[in-house]
């Protein structure tokens, strides 16, 4: 067994994976990749992808009083493709994150539609999450790993994204009055390049989250190998009134595929988290992933810790390879 040297930031629940498809009031594939949400009184509520035995995925909701057991799921699909209105969303749509909007007291979702044209960022808003307002899609194709920022800045909702252009997978921030028209695109976090873990590919992981020192932000980085590809998660701060400044970024992956059920699966060696919820103290940290696109788990960690091991292991560099950011890269 490999010696641990390491502060492990989050936990595993000893009961995951918390869902499966067994779990399922309906015949489905798989289940994972779940946006979150704390309702108004406790309940945790986790948007699930479902994948259905075609290969189309769609949303479906699963609510829990304690937040990992006693599950209650929709007994029908939450929120279905409708590709005869939106044709982006032909084959799917997948990995929601959940983002409450104090100020018009709804919940926005954005997640990816999946057409002719690949994967594109779409948005939806919701009171309930039986009824859903769509906007379409947001952001042109070949885009996804989008959540909106929780409130606005100078007027502006505020948008993270990943497009994938030939010059590779970054994280960019993007801005817009009406969540219909969106400008002023700045690259928010670039993918390290060489042999680094989150080298040439990343993208957001859960919505990003509000704290005393800035926005802590998740992030997946993708490493890709002889046999696959190798899915882990790290973490960067951002300055709380301008979400485009990166004040540090971490060195070192800070999660990764470990236990059998996230090693395994449609695909291995894959943990996706695309949310979370805090408890009332504040700090502590539910993460809610779906586990090699299988099943979804839950972690718990502590965002004090996850900001105290940003200071040690985060540098100012916060660009590619220990160099500064390249803002002159186009969206």
């Amino acid at each position: 067994m490999r010696s641990k040297k390491f502060h492990e930031l989050l936990e595993r629940h000893p009961r995951n994976p918390i869902l499966t498809a067994a779990d399922w009031p309906y015949p489905v594939h798989t289940v994972f990749n779940p946006g979150a949400t704390m309702l108004q009184d406790g309940t945790t509520l986790l948007l699930c992808r479902v994948e259905d035995r075609r290969g189309i995925s769609h949303l479906c909701a699963a609510r829990s009083k304690n937040g990992f057991d006693d599950w209650v799921i929709d007994k029908e699909p939450t929120f279905s493709p409708d590709p005869d209105n939106h044709p982006e969303e032909l084959w799917g749509i997948e990995d929601p994150r959940i983002t409450y909007m104090p100020d018009v007291k709804e919940y926005m979702i954005a997640y990816t539609a999946f057409g002719k044209s690949g994967p594109g960022v779409a948005i939806a808003s919701t009171t309930d999450f039986k009824t859903f307002q769509r906007f379409g899609l947001v952001m042109h194709a070949d885009d996804k790993d989008a959540a909106l920022f929780p409130r606005r800045f100078n007027g502006e909702y505020a948008l993270i994204h990943r497009p994938s252009t030939d010059m590779g997978a970054h994280m960019w921030l993007s801005f817009s009055p009406d969540l219909h028209n969106w400008g002023g695109h700045v690259l928010f976090l670039p993918a390290r390049r060489g042999a680094w873990w989150d080298a040439n590919k990343i993208g957001l992981s859960p919505p990003p989250i509000e704290t005393d020192r800035g926005w802590l932000v998740m992030y997946h980085g993708v490493r890709r190998h002889a046999s696959g590809s190798l899915y882990r998660l790290g973490l960067a701060l951002f300055d709380k009134n301008n979400p485009e400044t990166c004040l540090t970024r971490g060195q070192s992956w800070m999660f990764g595929p470990e236990a059998p059920y996230e090693m395994s699966g449609d695909v291995d060696n894959a943990v996706f988290p695309c949310g979370y919820t805090i408890g009332e103290d504040g700090d502590t940290f539910r993460m809610y992933y779906g586990a090699a696109d299988t099943s979804i788990c839950m972690a718990t960690g502590s965002i004090r810790e996850m900001l105290e091991w940003l200071d040690c292991d985060g540098t100012e560099f916060t660009g590619v390879a220990g160099q500064a950011a390249e803002r002159s890269e186009t969206v």
